[in-house]
């Protein structure tokens, strides 16, 4: 590297982040299970949109995305002019690093969130604080205490990824009250339609000015291949994010798929349905082989090993049977496995390799 060409402060604090692994060499008939998508992909209505948004692709999409908005606020009954759309989730946690934090601020996260959270602080040039969960929950408390005047953004992940748990709605409106008064709380609902009833911290934006809530159409959507996610929050955070948001930040086949798939809400019921049905089975069965997960509100269960080295050698076995999940020793967490629900056929091929996988370690020679 030249000593006069360099990056920002804490660019090169950043690890780069690894998505969930979608293949393995030299095995066939795989199923994938390492990066939380739907398996049953999208709905047909999202398909269709996106098939006709193939005769205007020489025109740029919608600079304001307003149709989209205005089907999100339709749909979730929230106020379309202070939705904002992005490239995933991910870009608005972007935007909202680039506009409130900077050198010399701090942005708070728990200590098996979201890996963006500390990326996007590094890439701001403000300091990443980790603070401390409490048996893979969020701790109102300890997020509290950690909070100083440098704390700018406080992120949570509820549910979170990869624990899958989630913190209440009282704890949420307690946490937001109790920040300081230049931090926003940064809600993010990655996995919220999994949750019956949640809104995904939506009615706390509505009722303050220090809370912005994140979505993405990635998950129960189907459209993680497209990049299409969304924020609310306060007018005036909006509207700031919008001055840093590039105009044509979303293509138009994107847009169109996302309008149909968020009013597709028949869809979304069923999705949700089958999931909390086959997260229910597939944790049951861990269970009964002597692998606990905490109770998942996502689509997606953390599967706790002995320790690393189980975690290791049931990932290597899985994926030799063809199965893909994810490690995340990255989060902290070396001796789980995040695995995604699939359908009841792939919950079912897990369940088997796990047996198979513990029944081989209490083989003669093998204990």
């Amino acid at each position: 590297m030249s000593a006069e060409i360099r990056p920002q402060p804490g660019i090169l604090e950043i690890a780069l982040y690894e998505g969930g692994k979608s293949k393995i060499d030299g095995v066939s008939n795989t199923v994938k299970l390492s990066s939380n998508e739907n398996p049953f992909g999208a709905s047909e209505a999202a398909k269709e949109a996106f098939s006709r948004a193939v005769h205007e692709l020489h025109r740029y999409p919608s600079s304001d995305h307003a149709e989209l908005r205005a089907a999100i606020a339709e749909v979730n009954g929230l106020d379309a002019s202070r939705i904002i759309c992005g490239a995933g989730s991910d870009e608005i946690i972007a935007f909202l690093c680039q506009a409130y934090a900077g050198p010399g601020d701090e942005v708070v996260y728990t200590e098996h969130g979201f890996l963006m959270y500390p990326i996007g602080a590094h890439a701001a040039g403000a300091t990443p604080v980790k603070v401390k969960e409490r048996e893979r929950v969020a701790d109102v408390d300890a997020i509290l205490a950690a909070c100083t005047g440098k704390t700018k953004l406080v992120f949570l992940a509820n549910p979170n990824n990869p624990t899958g748990t989630m913190i209440g709605q009282s704890d949420l409106a307690r946490l937001a009250e109790g920040l300081p008064p230049q931090a926003i709380l940064v809600i993010d609902g990655a996995y919220a339609e999994y949750v019956e009833g949640y809104d995904g911290g939506a009615s706390l934006v509505e009722a303050r000015d220090n809370v912005v809530m994140t979505r993405t159409f990635s998950k129960i959507y189907g459209l993680g291949g497209l990049r299409v996610g969304w924020g609310y929050g306060p007018q005036h955070i909006i509207e700031v994010l919008n001055r840093i948001r590039g105009p044509f930040n979303l293509s138009s086949a994107a847009i169109a798929a996302a309008e149909a798939a968020v009013r597709d809400t028949d869809f979304v019921e069923k999705c949700r349905a089958d999931n909390t049905k086959n997260r229910a089975w597939l944790a049951e069965a861990l269970a009964e082989l002597g692998v606990p997960t905490d109770t998942s509100t996502a689509n997606f269960v953390l599967a706790r090993l002995a320790d690393e080295a189980e975690a290791d050698a049931c990932n290597e076995f899985l994926a030799n049977e063809g199965l893909i999940v994810r490690k995340v020793g990255s989060y902290g967490l070396p001796n789980c496995l995040r695995i995604t629900v699939g359908d009841e056929a792939s919950c079912r091929r897990v369940a088997h390799a796990v047996a198979q996988f513990k029944g081989a370690q209490k083989t003669p020679g093998k204990e």
